[in-house]
C-alpha cells in the first residue's frame, strides 16, 4: 500500500489533470490521450459531487421570484435544478432531460422544452429545432455547463452542435453565469468552442488553484465567484461540543468528468 489519504490522492489526480499527463475517468485515471472520449451523463454525476451541489446551490440562489432562466445541460446545471425545487414563480427554459426531470413535480415552476434532437451521452437537445425555440424566448439569467474552459477560448465541447446551441442560449439571456467545477478550468478535451459573451460571471469551487483562477481574474469583463464545497457541522462528542468540516460528496466522489 502506499499510505496515502483518498484527499491526496484526489489532489494529485487533479493535478496531474491539470498538466495534462492523465485524463480523470470513472473510478480514477488514465494516461492522457491526443483524442479524448466523451464521457457519459452517470459517469459525471459521480464526480466533485459536492463542487457541483455547492456551485448548484449558489447559482439556484441568483434567480428571483418572477425571473426566467435558461438552463443548459450537464450535471452541474442540473443541481442547480434541484436547488429550485421548493420555489415558486420561476420560468425555466432548457434543453436538458437532467433538469425537466428534477422540475418536472415541482408545479410552482413553469418548465419550457428546447426539444430538438437528443444527444445520448449529454442528455441534451441541440440542432435546429433547439436553436428555432432559443430565437423565440429571452431570459433574465442564463446558467452554461462546460466540458472544459478556457480564458482565451471559451467554452470547450464534444462537438459544434452543442457549442452552437451555448452560444443561442448566451445570446438571449441579460446575464451569463458558466459553472464549472475547478477540474474543467483551463481544459480543452475536445476542439468545439463556444465564446462567452461579455460580460460574465464564473463559478467555480474552492479547489481552484490560484494558477487556474488568475487568467479569468485577468478579465475585465468576467466575474469569478468561488464558492465553498465543505459545510460546518456542529456536533456534541462525549461532552465535548465542537465544529467540524465535511465533504457531502467525498465519501463517493468518483474522478472521471471530462463534461
Amino acid at each position: 500500500m502506499l499510505n496515502v489519504t483518498a484527499s491526496t490522492i484526489r489532489r494529485d489526480l487533479a493535478k496531474l489533470t491539470r498538466e495534462g499527463n492523465v485524463a480523470r475517468t470513472y473510478g480514477g485515471a488514465v494516461i492522457a490521450s491526443a483524442e479524448a472520449k466523451e464521457s457519459t451523463l452517470y459517469q459525471r454525476s459521480h464526480h466533485a459531487r459536492a463542487a457541483k451541489n455547492a456551485i448548484g446551490r449558489w447559482a439556484a440562489a441568483q434567480i428571483r421570484t418572477g425571473e426566467t432562466a435558461i438552463l443548459d445541460a450537464g450535471t452541474t446545471v442540473g443541481s442547480l435544478a434541484h436547488h429550485l425545487r421548493g420555489r415558486d414563480r420561476i420560468t425555466v427554459i432548457t434543453n436538458s432531460i437532467t433538469s425537466i426531470n428534477e422540475l418536472a413535480d415541482a408545479d410552482d415552476i413553469e418548465v419550457i422544452s428546447l426539444g430538438g434532437k437528443l444527444r445520448h451521452s449529454s442528455q441534451s437537445f441541440v440542432g435546429p429545432l433547439a436553436d428555432l425555440t432559443l430565437g423565440r424566448v429571452t431570459a433574465d439569467r442564463a446558467f452554461l455547463g462546460a466540458d472544459g474552459l478556457h480564458a482565451a477560448h471559451g467554452i470547450c465541447e464534444a462537438s459544434p452542435d452543442q457549442t452552437r446551441t451555448k452560444e443561442l442560449i448566451m445570446e438571449r439571456a441579460r446575464d451569463v453565469y458558466v459553472l464549472a467545477d475547478s477540474s474543467k478550468l483551463g481544459q480543452q478535451p475536445f476542439h468545439a468552442w463556444a465564446p462567452v459573451r461579455e460580460p460574465w460571471t464564473l463559478v467555480t469551487d474552492d479547489s481552484a488553484t490560484d494558477e487556474q483562477l488568475e487568467p479569468f481574474r485577468a478579465l475585465a469583463h468576467v466575474d469569478v465567484v468561488v464558492v465553498s464545497s465543505t459545510v460546518n457541522i456542529r456536533a456534541t462528542v462525549n461532552g465535548l461540543d465542537g465544529e467540524m468540516q465535511f465533504d457531502p460528496g467525498a465519501a463517493g466522489t468518483e474522478a472521471g468528468d471530462p463534461g
